[in-house]
């Protein structure tokens, strides 16, 4: 799910680009082997994922201006650190019956593979996010020596590494999990989708339905990149795929480019929150609390429609104020014709929600997702060559027949159905490239899965450290003595924590940083669950365009031709608005559908906050109707500000300011009007 995948591929050298390409297809095999069949434990698939993410990754990060012996020896230490991953598989029988007793082996072996999975993270990702985790793995090693509540009883170095390198708790903890199923499953899902031609569908039916209004180009991203974000839940993803198209596309309409690639960037990381296929940390954040991932889905189905409604309305705003057209009308695509010329890859999503929402796991959810994405696209291919519409007919129902034996037969029943089909298409020249595009999409999803995999891999070492040492409850203990006080400081405290850590390392160590302190200390102040870690969530996504370092902002600035500070300066602006979507969702958990109150409470603090929003654009960008002077924009700040609070009386203050000034406003915008006509 990152773009750091590309490059080092560019550089790596034809020799290393074939180990590669075979590496990634043996990976992607090997996770839909485990996950269709388990035929191995579940520890035993973690440490292989591991192995598997450590040997991709050093082939292809070898060491800054590594070449020739240097770079034979980074693969060697690459299919070293598979063959590593191996002994908990070897000897998984031995480590169950010795827990907690670790052999000099064990010992050798555990030590190792933290050294690798902290310099695999430094070759991806930098230095931020390995030496956060060293402080927390120097924590665990010497916190006893720290004065007052932070100090531990001290633990030795067999204990940390047992805990870290053997243990359920460490890099082969919930994270690593989720990566080895869910994740890796739902990453091969939008993969075979974008290969499909899912990227052309809704490029068309955004350029369709909205490219010809004013901002169009603009607008175009924010549909477009929405609807991406349906099926692979990356927002780095988003930027150097939709971005290709829409960044140049609103240049060349007269956007900046700081501005194109704030909006590509802003758009692009809402896909991490936008169900069904949510971001990594949804999924984690399901195993974490232990609650169905559709509850994660639910809840996140609304700040989703809010965050790319406040997008929308900047875009809008923006372009209102710069005075910015849309495409001409004859140039955009008919959006229904793009549905009707591809409305079967729809099936595929729309199966993956019914599952979802039957109760279904997202590991079974992910399968048939991929397996129907599968057979859709090898179907078509064939289903072409067919003459006549009654033929094709016969041939989609004996397709549909073939691959129900699932429901009796089994996962196997659909592998018989995907492997005929690639046999009939081997012998056409036209088959033979849908084929080349499935393996294309099996490298696609193994190296997109690098940075997720990895990232969560590491940040083990955190959860373990505090899990072993008890540390989330001391500094948890901070933010309830502030949140007895004030429970808006703790939550301005957690935003800024998350805003901080975003600005050195990605999403998914950010929110188990910070959900693992400040998530208990909100819960025990009284925000639900759910609502708790999604707060966090949010602003780990919030994080990613924050700069100085804004990981989005600087994936679109080689597209943009523009400084990743620049792009991340323009997209806190432009999103600036949806800062007060989680605040919301604390004081009226209905914005996540949380709580008893029902239909109507949730119907009323929808509107409220769309409201909210509305006003608060207007405010930071100074336009609605017509340009705002200084005092409507604070009349408007205000009343946006008292949507928020959620204290007695606040409610009908900001209803009323909001009329006033909304009122004034457009009194004042048609009289000036009138003068100038």
């Amino acid at each position: 799910m990152s773009s750091s995948v590309d490059s080092p591929v560019a550089v790596a050298g034809k020799g290393m680009l074939r180990v590669v390409f075979y590496s990634a297809i043996l990976f992607s095999v090997f996770q839909l082997v485990t996950s269709a069949f388990s035929p191995l434990s579940s520890t035993v698939v973690r440490a292989l994922h591991v192995g598997f993410l450590l040997l991709l990754t050093f082939l292809l990060h070898p060491w800054q201006g590594g070449q020739g012996r240097t770079r034979l020896a980074t693969k060697a230490v690459g299919f070293g650190a598979l063959l590593l991953s191996g002994y908990h598989w070897i000897y998984e029988a031995d480590l169950v019956q010795r827990a907690g007793e670790l052999t000099q082996a064990d010992m050798a072996v555990g030590v190792i593979t933290l050294v690798l999975v902290f310099e695999a993270a430094r070759r991806i990702m930098g230095l931020a996010l390995p030496l956060i985790c060293l402080g927390f793995l120097a924590y665990a090693l010497f916190g006893e020596y720290l004065p007052g509540d932070l100090a531990h009883r001290g633990y030795g170095l067999d204990q940390v590494v047992g805990q870290l390198a053997f243990g359920t708790e460490g890099i082969y903890g919930t994270p690593t999990y989720v990566s080895s199923s869910y994740i890796f499953l739902f990453i091969l899902f939008g993969a075979f989708l974008e290969q499909a031609g899912m990227i052309d569908l809704f490029t068309n039916f955004a350029l369709g339905t909205v490219g010809h209004t004013k901002g169009g180009p603009a607008k175009v991203s924010v549909v477009s990149s929405g609807l991406m974000g349906t099926i692979n839940g990356s927002g780095v993803a988003n930027v150097v795929t939709t971005g290709q198209f829409t960044i140049p596309l609103m240049k060349k309409f007269g956007y900046k480019p700081a501005f194109a690639g704030a909006v590509e960037a802003t758009s692009s990381m809402g896909g991490q929150i936008m169900p069904p296929v949510m971001g990594a940390v949804a999924f984690i954040m399901a195993e974490t609390i232990n609650v169905p991932y559709v509850e994660i889905a639910k809840a996140a189905a609304i700040p989703a429609m809010l965050y790319f409604f406040t997008v929308f309305w900047m875009v809008h705003l923006e372009a209102g104020r710069a005075g910015l057209k849309g495409l001409p009308k004859e140039e955009c695509p008919d959006p229904w014709v793009a549905i009707r010329e591809r409305w079967y890859l729809l099936l595929p999503l729309a199966g993956l929600v019914y599952l979802l929402f039957a109760g279904f796991t997202p590991m079974f959810a992910g399968m048939v997702g991929l397996a129907l994405t599968v057979v859709l696209l090898f179907g078509s291919s064939l289903a072409r060559h067919l003459n006549g519409t009654s033929l094709r007919l016969l041939f989609w129902i004996v397709l549909g027949l073939a691959c129900s034996a699932f429901a009796k037969v089994g996962i196997i029943s659909v592998v018989a159905v995907v492997a005929v089909l690639a046999v009939l298409l081997a012998p056409r020249a036209d088959g033979r490239d849908t084929l080349r595009l499935a393996v294309k999409a099996l490298v696609d999803g193994a190296l997109h899965a690098l940075p997720v995999g990895v990232a969560c891999a590491l940040v083990g070492v955190i959860i373990g450290s505090l899990t072993l040492t008890g540390g989330a409850t001391a500094f948890a203990g901070y933010i309830i003595q502030i949140g007895d006080d004030s429970l808006f400081v703790s939550l301005l405290l957690t935003m800024l924590t998350c805003l901080v850590l975003g600005m050195g390392i990605p999403t998914i160590p950010n929110y188990i940083i910070t959900s693992s302190i400040a998530a208990p200390a909100l819960l025990e102040l009284g925000v639900p669950l759910i609502v708790s870690h999604m707060f966090v969530f949010y602003f780990g996504i919030m994080a990613d365009l924050t700069p100085p370092v804004a990981l989005a902002a600087f994936a679109a600035a080689p597209i943009a031709k523009e400084t990743g500070l620049k792009i991340g300066v323009r997209a806190v602006q432009i999103a600036i608005a949806g800062f007060i979507v989680p605040y919301m969702a604390v004081y009226a958990p209905e914005l996540m559908l949380q709580g008893d109150k029902g239909f109507d409470a949730t119907l009323y603090v929808v509107f409220k906050a769309l409201l909210a929003v509305t006003l608060w654009g207007t405010a930071v960008v100074g336009y609605f109707r017509s340009p705002m002077n200084p005092l409507e924009r604070v009349l408007a700040f205000v009343a946006a500000s008292m949507l928020v609070v959620a204290l007695p009386i606040t409610d009908e203050l900001g209803f009323g300011l909001a009329a006033v000034v909304m009122g004034w406003h457009i009194w004042r915008s048609r009289g000036a009007q009138a003068l100038t006509v």
